[in-house]
């Protein structure tokens, strides 16, 4: 937070049915999601579990393409009979029933073996009359270990399954239900709500200043008009509209921030959103003067946009998606900013680093002056899931992937999607627990945190492909006693949307994982995306993590994150909120699109996958070192703010900007703000780096090229680097 003073797939083989196939069958399962809580439910037990088999028919048809939920992949076997397929479920539980789902190649004679320990077998099912298709055997007992194992192929070809789950009863407890109210922190409005005004002046009252306070808002408009109104929003409030499109619900009037409680300094006006909404400005004109953490996603303005504050005091940095913004955007004091995917009638203003993918009406490509920097298309984008109303019904409306994106998902029809019905959603609410959030998911349940604070004791495991967590009002996750917040197995189309992490005061190794060490599989079809995910390491209290994300699964979009190693609050120190790493990115050909990383003791972000791409970074480094020595890298002076590691050969980024203000010790240096391997495949456009008030510097931009902030002394010029090498 600033203080005042594309390269080609890999190539990869999947098999299967069209993508409406899967998208049917997920309607299919979610349609069975049981809505009340009687019996022991049925949990799919297998599926994104380690799996392994005898033999593999050719590349594309590995076993794990049996346990990932989706019938457009498949295990298959050598042609010859004796081949099995087990899958390990962590633990030794309870079964019930065991599904096949067969290709055209089945087993006419078969067995489900179970074992405690992958080396001892029991049989629990046999058949000599297996008719193919869909195959549901009972089973009983309780297994760690689960195998189909085939004795006789019904065809010449080998074994064939489009999916092997295995079911069982978890812990034996009622089943959870799907859907339910949104809770009392959640405020759905209509055009008939008395007093609207007055509800949201209320909320705005006690948000407005309380940065670090522990009240969760979300005021969701139904469908309709809404005359005379000024929403104003504070710290944890999200407004956004309950149409499928934006247009559906509209606001005669402003949706406003702005910085009255911080003497018209923009620069903490974090953790809020807009979304979903058309706004016809009183003024002709709507003000969102924001900072980090603060999504304008889904928005129609119908007039122009002000990102600086009353008074233009300095703001520090936002975001924009899927927009359309019919007037011009004015910038003025806004020091970064990334907008994506949108329409705009115009942009006015530069300060250091403004950048752009897939705008309408984008400016040009100026950098170093003006400081634009324009790519006419976003690579991979796939927007945010959100909640609205279907006639009474509430659904999530799940957006298809594009490639080469340009322009609104919504402005030229019907957007494109999944919607998928609030039943099938674990609505958690405070005073959930993990066990009881993991029980949901192991049930088949999404996830929609409603506003709130949650403790957890044990890591939520999102390992079901598909699955979508949501969280309403910057739902706010903390890890006690040093245990990863969230991890996310190797498997697709997983979608992270909306919450806060913030560090427990016990260390964390990690606070989220994307995909286990080691992640391999191919989802270049259906990413991961993590999208207005936010991670925070002190400042509402100590708090402590040695790495905050970690994303090891390949071809996921970061989209729109801030993770903060906090500077100011309760509980900052540079060993009190100990954070030594930002962003680590294993996997290949992840995609962030507006990275926001800050304050890290060491690296803020290390790239180790190949093929990365990212599309605006902004960086300040960690204010609080008391001195070089704490920042000695070796003979390095300082820890670079964006390091792409010297075994990556293909690497590329567009706009980004490194700040520093050590304010502890101003005689501070850094030989640079980004380190990269010198080779052709690694690229960088328009960076720079900027001494805030002449407090350290660097010496140069980019390893030993750029120049150095000392000529600039404390009148805060960026050194600039237009591409490199």
């Amino acid at each position: 937070m600033p203080l005042a003073t594309w390269s080609p797939p890999r190539g990869r083989v999947r098999s299967g049915l069209a993508s409406a196939v899967v998208t049917a069958l997920a309607a299919t399962l979610l349609a069975v999601v049981p809505t009340t809580a009687a019996h022991a439910a049925p949990v799919l037990l297998s599926q994104g579990k380690p799996v392994t088999a005898s033999s593999q028919e050719h590349y594309g048809t590995a076993a794990a393409g049996a346990v990932d939920g989706d019938l457009g992949t498949r295990w298959s076997s050598a042609a010859s009979d004796g081949q099995w397929l087990q899958v390990d479920l962590g633990s030794s539980v309870p079964l019930g029933q065991v599904v096949l789902r067969w290709e055209s190649a089945y087993a006419k004679a078969y067995r489900i073996e179970l074992s405690p320990d992958g080396t001892t077998w029991s049989t629990a099912y046999s058949t000599t009359t297996g008719a193919g298709g869909t195959e549901s055997v009972p089973v009983s007992g309780s297994a760690r270990y689960v195998r189909m194992q085939g004795v006789t192929r019904a065809t010449g070809y080998g074994y064939s399954l489009w999916e092997f789950q295995v079911y069982g009863g978890g812990d034996g407890g009622p089943a959870l239900p799907g859907g339910g109210d949104l809770g009392p922190n959640v405020h759905v409005i209509d055009p008939s709500t008395p007093d609207i005004q007055g509800r949201m002046d209320e909320v705005f009252e006690q948000q407005e200043s309380a940065q670090f306070g522990t009240g969760r808002h979300a005021f969701l408009l139904k469908p309709g008009t809404y005359d005379d109104l000024n929403a104003q929003i504070g710290f944890y409030t999200q407004i956004a509209g309950l149409g499928l499109r934006p247009d559906d619900t509209t606001i005669n009037g402003d949706v406003t921030v702005d910085a009255g409680w911080f003497n018209g300094n923009a620069t903490q006006n974090f953790w809020r959103g807009a979304e979903n909404l058309a706004v016809a400005p009183v003024s002709g004109t709507n003000r969102w003067a924001v900072s980090q953490a603060s999504s304008f996603r889904r928005m129609h303005v119908k007039g122009g946009l002000n990102l600086a504050p009353d008074g233009y005091g300095w703001a520090s940095g936002g975001y924009i998606a899927d927009s359309k913004v019919d007037g011009q955007v004015g910038n003025y004091s806004q020091q970064q900013w990334y907008t994506r995917d949108s329409t705009i009638g115009g942009w006015s203003n530069s300060v250091w680093n403004q950048t752009f993918s897939g705008v309408e009406g984008a400016p040009a490509t100026g950098f170093p002056e003006p400081r634009y920097t324009t790519l006419d298309t976003t690579p991979v984008s796939r927007e945010k899931p959100f909640l609205y109303l279907d006639g009474g019904e509430y659904k999530v409306f799940a957006p298809v992937k594009r490639t080469n994106a340009r322009g609104t998902t919504w402005a030229n029809g019907t957007p494109q999607g999944e919607s998928i019905p609030l039943s099938a959603f674990y609505v958690v609410k405070p005073g959930a627990t993990a066990a009881t959030i993991n029980q949901a998911l192991a049930q088949g349940l999404h996830l929609l945190f409603t506003p709130g604070i949650y403790h957890v004791d044990r890591t939520i495991d999102v390992d079901r492909a598909n699955t979508i967590v949501l969280g309403l009002g910057l739902a706010t996750i903390i890890p006690d006693n040093g245990v990863t917040a969230m991890r996310v197995a190797d498997v697709d189309g997983v979608r992270l949307a909306g919450f806060l992490i913030d560090a427990g005061r016990v260390n964390s190794p990690t606070l989220l994982e994307v995909g286990p060490q080691g992640a391999g599989a191919d989802h270049s079809a259906n990413p991961t995306t993590v999208q207005d995910v936010y991670v925070r390491i002190g400042g509402a209290g100590a708090g402590k993590a040695t790495t905050s994300m970690v994303v090891n699964s390949d071809d996921a979009i970061i989209d729109h994150t801030w993770v903060w190693r906090a500077d100011h609050g309760e509980g900052v120190g540079w060993e009190t909120n100990r954070a030594d790493y930002g962003v680590r990115v294993n996997g290949d050909d992840v995609l962030a699109t507006g990275l926001f990383v800050e304050h890290f003791n060491k690296y803020d972000v290390e790239w180790f996958g190949e093929r990365g791409r990212t599309i605006f970074y902004q960086n300040e480094k960690a204010y609080d070192a008391p001195d070089q020595a704490a920042i000695q890298n070796g003979t390095t002076k300082g820890f670079a703010a964006y390091r792409v590691d010297d075994s990556v050969t293909t690497h590329e980024a567009w706009g980004l900007g490194s700040y520093c203000n050590y304010n502890v010790d101003p005689g501070i240096r850094q030989d640079h703000g980004f380190k990269a391997p010198v080779r052709p495949g690694v690229k960088f456009h328009s960076l720079l780096t900027v001494s805030l008030g002449g407090n350290g510097h660097y010496e140069h931009v980019i390893n030993d090229t750029g120049a150095s902030t000392v000529p600039a002394g404390t009148s805060t010029v960026p050194s600039t680097v237009v591409s490199y090498p």
